[in-house]
């Protein structure tokens, strides 16, 4: 395919008041999500739910009773939980948004003859474009000049195989939507948003609706199990009721106020909360989440699979050896010079001319800083064959004066076979290679060939080449790669690092990081050869996989995920959006990492700090630990008002109703935002990430975690009862004993929150736990009790009575007693 240099200065684009003219007259460069979540949306999910329709029944029934206060109280009730509701919707709802506009690719554009980067959505027809190997393509667009290119366009035709675009007009064409497979060119844009050909298709980038996680999973079946027992405690109290009081309404009413009780609505509630709120805060300190449900599976990976280069290493590269085969010299050029700059010049003239790739780049400043040449002095180039093939090649033909002139670059092994050398000679070649990749340098092969047929061969390796020597990179580790993975290794996390390097360079830099790796590695060729029952043994216990491709890394993700690990994938480049796509985690850099890696990837670290791996981690183990403690809370809280409004029916007591649908109502608008907007703003416990990651299969919780809940409403439920026993077995009204009940109740709410910060540490420890909701919940619960127990309004409309200052501070004393007692059992078991 014909190849061309691009000289971006060249062109001037369009000026920003025409950008600004057509952004007008043509809108935004994107397609409106027919899932997206509107408040009418929301409101209409609201109306839906159980919770909002059993208050609307009770609201009824309050005015068919000719309760009219108590009706106007319900639908203040019903207003203020949609209102609450709006809220946590919209809080998640904007960050969703958030991260959209965190994640929304950036496009770079040739502006009043100025490159400059902008969204996607800001652009217009007539802009240029500047687009290279694993850009997505924005918008419907033309080529202008292109060098090396080919298209991947399977999302719109179903074709595999890449096409060759250039500037002619039968090949022009892009989509929006398509992916660049290899080269680069400049394109002027065409159409945009709903204009593209994508559009008219009815299909839109990014559209995919995951499927739900085993936690949703998890956390559906376990609020539909409490949900069943609400439907028979309902049915229960209904019919205990109307046989003792022969009224349906009331009955009713009543059964209707266990089912308030019973239904943790708040629980899916804080789910989408914290996956919402936490995806949003981490975007914030340059940690992307594609979607916000990969949290859950960022606190249990098992296993990470690194990318060398770029993600351990700098990617910086430098040209630090050059041995000429002509001579056999090798040469080290920023300690002797450079005495021969043939095997340079070839490796350069085997390059794209405007480089993109890191070692493209090394090779051009090292021409820069020892060829002695302009840069862009080279002779014309008529034909080029792109890197293809296992191990991979590339080619670039010139017009020299008098002859024309093939040049090559690629894997060593590669280039000594197309060379045909002498056995002899090819084994000494590779001794040297063998010791530069010890060195932890990465080797690439040269090769040149004097071309004299009219045709060009169909295969680059058809050449009649020479061997013309070796060039060794080094890309040094990053300073903190030892330290971060030290830090994984701490939170029980194993390390396996796949490369395209030499085992011997991969192991060189692996012992500089401290990846315990011992004499075993397997190759791409090793690990494409295995049946997957070998491979699934064989990646348990090795560390090091060298010379990998594409096929041999996806193959290698899908083995240890076969094994249960849940698998995270670094990587920045084209060949590897298989494995990242494949991974649980796939982990891509946001800086040097190509488009095709970040629409592969879950997450995506802004400035290319592996260091963000771990604070990933770390993030979403915090986040599925303070989900855990909500849920734990929800559970506890939520069975002293489901006993203490059924037991006494059951059990035939004097005032055997307790507490009206009000009452409930008010208790779960204390205790909804406590769960998902307290335990969201908890802080990381301190141990977090010397914990061993959860198993792909575990519960959501463990029986003793259950156990330990359930233990906790118990003993909350016998302290409310024996109170409630007492006070209306000796002489007290109805409103002074549900006083004291709901008193208690309140208090124990209060207590649960601050005991349930931590099950491990007890409150000595987790008082100085950094929140700044704790406050407000300590204020807006003290000035609802002050409400009712000062204010008579209130107390009438909730029908309570007032409490001596003695009886006040018994329910307190009770409150502290039924949940504080989870104190002592902490502090002694961790003595023990």
């Amino acid at each position: 395919m014909p190849g061309k240099k691009i000289h971006t200065g060249d062109w001037q684009g369009l000026s920003e008041e025409e950008a600004a003219l057509q952004l007008r007259r043509f809108g935004k460069n994107f397609i409106e999500q027919k899932s997206a979540r509107r408040i009418l949306h929301v409101i209409g999910e609201i109306v839906l739910e159980p919770m909002f329709i059993l208050l609307s029944i009770a609201c009824l029934l309050y005015f068919i009773l000719g309760e009219n206060s108590e009706g106007f109280m319900m639908v203040a009730a019903i207003c203020f939980v949609t209102a609450i509701s709006l809220y946590q919707e919209s809080k998640s709802i904007k960050a969703i948004e958030a991260l959209r506009q965190y994640t929304e690719p950036g496009i770079t554009v040739i502006r009043e003859g100025v490159e400059k980067s902008i969204l996607t959505q800001d652009l217009v027809p007539g802009d240029l474009v500047v687009l290279s190997e694993g850009h997505k393509i924005p918008a419907d667009a033309t080529v202008l000049e292109s060098n090396d290119l080919s298209v991947d366009e399977s999302i719109l035709t179903g074709e595999s195989l890449p096409l060759e675009k250039d500037s002619s007009v039968e090949s022009s064409a892009l989509f929006q939507g398509t992916t660049i497979n290899s080269g680069k060119c400049i394109a002027r844009v065409r159409a945009t948003g709903y204009q593209t050909e994508l559009a008219k298709l009815g299909k839109t980038v990014g559209s995919y609706q995951p499927s739900k996680t085993l936690l949703q999973l998890q956390v559906g079946s376990f609020v539909r199990r409490l949900a069943y027992f609400g439907i028979l405690a309902f049915i229960i109290i209904l019919v205990v009721n109307y046989f003792k009081t022969d009224s349906f309404t009331q009955s009713l009413l009543f059964g209707l106020t266990l089912a308030m009780a019973a239904i943790p609505e708040e629980i899916p509630v804080a789910f989408s909360s914290f996956m919402a709120l936490g995806a949003f805060h981490m975007s914030r300190v340059g940690i992307i989440t594609r979607q916000p449900q990969t949290i859950e599976n960022l606190g249990a990976v098992s296993v990470i699979c690194l990318d060398k280069t770029g993600t351990i290493t700098e990617n910086k590269m430098v040209v630090n050896n050059i041995y000429d085969a002509e001579t056999n010299q090798l040469f080290e050029p920023e300690k002797q010079g450079l005495q021969n700059t043939r095997v340079l010049h070839y490796a350069l003239l085997a390059s794209e001319s405007q480089p993109f790739d890191s070692m493209e780049k090394a090779i051009a400043e090292a021409w820069q800083q020892y060829g002695g040449e302009n840069y862009y002095q080279r002779p014309p180039m008529i034909y080029e064959y792109p890197l293809e093939g296992r191990p991979p090649m590339m080619t670039h033909v010139y017009q020299f004066p008098g002859s024309i002139m093939a040049t090559a670059k690629g894997a060593v092994e590669r280039i000594l076979r197309v060379s045909r050398l002498p056995e002899a000679i090819a084994q000494k070649v590779l001794v040297r290679v063998k010791d530069l990749a010890e060195k932890g340098y990465r080797v690439l092969g040269v090769a040149s060939a004097i071309h004299q047929d009219e045709e060009f061969p169909l295969q680059q390796d058809e050449f009649n080449w020479k061997f013309e020597g070796l060039l060794s990179l080094y890309d040094p580790p990053r300073r903190n790669s030892r330290e971060v993975l030290k830090q994984m290794y701490e939170a029980g996390i194993r390390i396996k690092l796949l490369t395209g390097d030499y085992p011997e360079t991969a192991r060189n830099i692996a012992a500089q990081v401290e990846i315990p790796t011992g004499d075993d590695f397997l190759t791409g060729e090793q690990v494409l050869n295995m049946e997957i029952g070998e491979l699934r043994e064989k990646v348990k216990n090795t560390n090091l996989f060298a010379r990998m491709f594409p096929e041999a890394k996806l193959k290698v993700i899908m083995a240890l995920k076969a094994n249960g690990e849940i698998v995270g994938m670094s990587g920045d480049g084209v060949n590897d959006g298989p494995a990242l796509k494949a991974a649980d985690i796939g982990i891509a850099m946001g800086k040097k990492g190509t488009d095709l890696a970040r629409q592969a990837s879950d997450l995506v670290l802004t400035d290319d700090n592996l260091q963000k791996v771990t604070d990933a981690i770390l993030q979403g183990r915090k986040i599925y630990s303070n989900l855990k403690k909500a849920i734990r809370y929800i559970i506890s809280i939520h069975i002293p008002i489901i006993l203490t409004a059924a037991l006494p029916v059951l059990f035939g007591w004097r005032y055997p109703n307790i507490f009206t649908p009000i009452h409930v109502i008010f208790l779960e608008l204390i205790m909804g935002p406590t769960c998902s907007i307290f335990f969201e703003r908890e802080p990381v416990e301190e141990n977090i990430m010397h914990r061993p990651p959860r198993s792909r299969h575990s519960r959501l919780f463990v029986k003793n975690e259950l156990f330990i809940s359930i233990l906790q409403g118990l003993v909350i439920t016998a302290g409310v009862m024996l109170l409630y026993y007492f006070f209306m077995n000796n002489g007290q009204s109805l409103e002074k004993t549900r006083m004291v009940v709901f008193t208690t109740l309140v208090f124990s709410n209060i207590f649960l929150t601050f005991v349930n910060r931590s099950f491990t540490e007890n409150i000595g420890k987790t008082i100085f736990y950094k929140n700044n909701l704790a406050p407000w919940i300590l204020l807006i619960s003290a000035v609802f009790l002050a409400c009712l127990h000062l204010l008579p309004f209130f107390r009438s409309l909730f029908g309570l009575d007032t409490l001596t200052a003695g009886e006040f501070f018994l329910t307190v004393l009770v409150a502290i007693v039924s949940t504080l007692w989870f104190e002592v059992y902490k502090t002694i078991r961790k003595n023990n």
